[in-house]
C-alpha cells in the first residue's frame, strides 16, 4: 500500500510507529518543534514553529494520527476540515481534561475513585472535608510521569498543595485509591469496528516514571475480561480508530480506572517482540484502514525503560533473550531514552535476567525478583 501517515509529534512513539509502517510500504511524516527529533531518521519532519508549518504538514500525508494526547485542538480543528485524523478529536479532547475523562468513565459504568472539581482554596478545604484524607490533587490539564499532582495527607498541607498546583489552572481532587498494583490494558479498533486487545500489563514505577512492565500481568486471569469490557465500551462509544490505553488500579473491590491515553503507550512496548502484531503495527494498520493483526503473546515478556543514562549496549545485548531499543535521545535525568525487552524461557531465567540487568543499568531500578510468569 502506497500511503503516507502524518503524525503529530516526532518522539520515540512516532519513531516506533514509523518503524512498524515501513514494512507495509507506508511512509510517515512528523509535525514537531525540533527537526532533530527521534523520528527524524524515518521521515520528513515539518517544524511546528514554521510560519506555514501546519498546512505544509497537512499537505504532506493522506491520513493523520498522533503520538501524544496534548496535541493542540486548534491544530486538530484545522486538519480535520481537510483530512481524516485517527483517533477522533472527541477522544483527544476528553483525554486532555481529567474532569471530562472521569465523567465519561462514570457515563459508561467504569468504576473510578470519588472525585471533585477544585477552583479555589476554599473549595479544596471543602473537598477535603467531603472526601476525607488522603486525596490526590491534580491539574485538570497537562502533567505526566507523576508531574502536576500532590498527595495531600493532612489538613496542614492544604495551603501548600493549592499554592503549588493552582498556577497551572483548574484542579481535580480524587480520593486516594488503596491498590495492590497498577495494570494497563491496550486495545486497538479498526475502521470496520473490529476490536483486539493485548493481555494486561503489570506496571511498576520509579520516582513516578514507569520503570518496567510485566506481560501477561501475573495472576490476572479474572481481571482480563473485566478490563477488556471497560476498554471496549470506550472504543465503541467514541467510534475510535487506532490504539487506546486504559490505566487501572487493582483494588479489593475490583478494577478502578485511573486514566486513558488515546495513543500507543509505554506499557505496550513489549509487544514489538512479545506479540504476534505489536501495538505500533496495529495502530498503523487501523489508521491506514487495513485488517488488524493478532494480539496473541509470543512469550511472556518484561519491558524495562532506560531512564536518564544509557547502559553499555554490549552489556545489554550479552543477556540471553534481551532486545535493545534506543531512541536517539540525549541523556537527561528522568528522561526515557530507550527500553529493553526481556523474553525469558521461564520464571527462573527471568529472575536471573532481572538481577543481571539491574547491575547494568546506570539508573538503579527495583526490578521485581518474584515475577511469576
Amino acid at each position: 500500500m502506497d500511503k503516507t501517515i502524518g503524525i503529530f509529534g516526532g518522539g520515540q512513539l512516532g519513531r516506533m510507529m514509523a518503524q512498524a509502517a515501513l514494512p507495509l510500504n507506508i511512509q510517515c511524516t512528523f509535525f514537531e518543534a525540533s527537526t532533530d527529533c527521534p523520528s527524524a531518521v524515518l521521515g520528513q519532519v515539518i517544524s511546528s514553529k514554521a510560519e506555514n508549518g501546519l498546512q505544509d504538514f497537512i499537505n504532506s500525508a493522506d491520513v493523520f494520527s498522533l503520538e501524544f494526547e496534548n496535541t493542540p485542538l486548534t491544530d486538530v480543528d484545522v486538519l480535520t476540515k481537510q483530512k481524516e485524523l485517527h483517533p477522533p478529536r472527541q477522544a483527544l479532547a476528553i483525554a486532555q481534561r481529567r474532569l471530562s475523562e472521569k465523567a465519561l468513565f462514570d457515563e459508561l459504568g467504569i468504576p473510578v475513585a470519588p472525585y471533585r472539581a477544585v477552583d479555589s482554596l476554599e473549595s479544596l478545604t471543602q473537598v477535603v472535608a467531603e472526601l476525607g484524607l488522603p486525596i490526590v490533587l491534580k491539574t485538570v490539564m497537562g502533567g505526566y510521569d507523576g508531574k502536576g499532582q500532590f498527595v495531600l495527607r493532612s489538613e496542614d498541607q492544604i495551603e501548600q498543595a493549592w499554592a503549588e498546583l493552582a498556577p497551572a489552572g483548574s484542579l481535580i481532587a480524587e480520593s486516594f485509591v488503596t491498590f495492590s498494583r497498577e495494570v494497563s490494558i491496550i486495545a486497538v479498533r479498526g475502521q470496520n469496528g473490529d476490536v483486539k486487545t493485548w493481555p494486561l500489563a503489570e506496571n511498576h514505577h520509579h520516582h513516578g516514571i514507569l520503570s518496567h512492565s510485566i506481560v501477561p500481568a501475573p495472576n490476572s486471569a479474572d481481571l482480563q475480561p473485566v478490563a477488556q469490557d471497560y476498554i471496549t465500551r470506550l472504543l465503541n462509544h467514541l467510534n475510535y480508530v487506532g490504539v487506546l490505553t486504559l490505566e487501572l488500579f487493582v483494588t479489593d473491590k475490583g478494577l478502578y480506572a485511573n486514566e486513558m491515553a488515546p495513543r500507543v503507550h509505554n506499557s505496550g512496548h513489549w509487544s514489538i517482540e512479545g506479540a504476534i502484531c505489536s501495538q505500533f503495527e496495529n495502530h498503523i494498520r487501523a489508521v491506514a484502514g487495513l485488517p488488524l493483526g493478532s494480539t496473541d503473546v509470543v512469550r511472556p515478556t518484561v519491558m524495562v525503560n532506560i531512564i536518564g543514562k544509557h547502559p553499555k549496549s554490549e552489556d545489554v545485548l550479552a543477556l540471553n533473550g534481551a532486545h535493545l531499543h534506543l531512541y536517539n535521545k540525549t541523556e537527561r535525568e528522568g528522561r526515557k531514552i530507550g527500553h529493553i525487552t526481556l523474553m525469558p524461557n521461564d520464571s527462573a531465567e527471568l529472575t536471573t535476567l532481572c538481577r543481571q540487568l539491574a547491575k547494568i543499568l546506570p539508573e538503579p531500578l527495583a526490578l521485581t525478583q518474584d515475577m511469576n510468569i
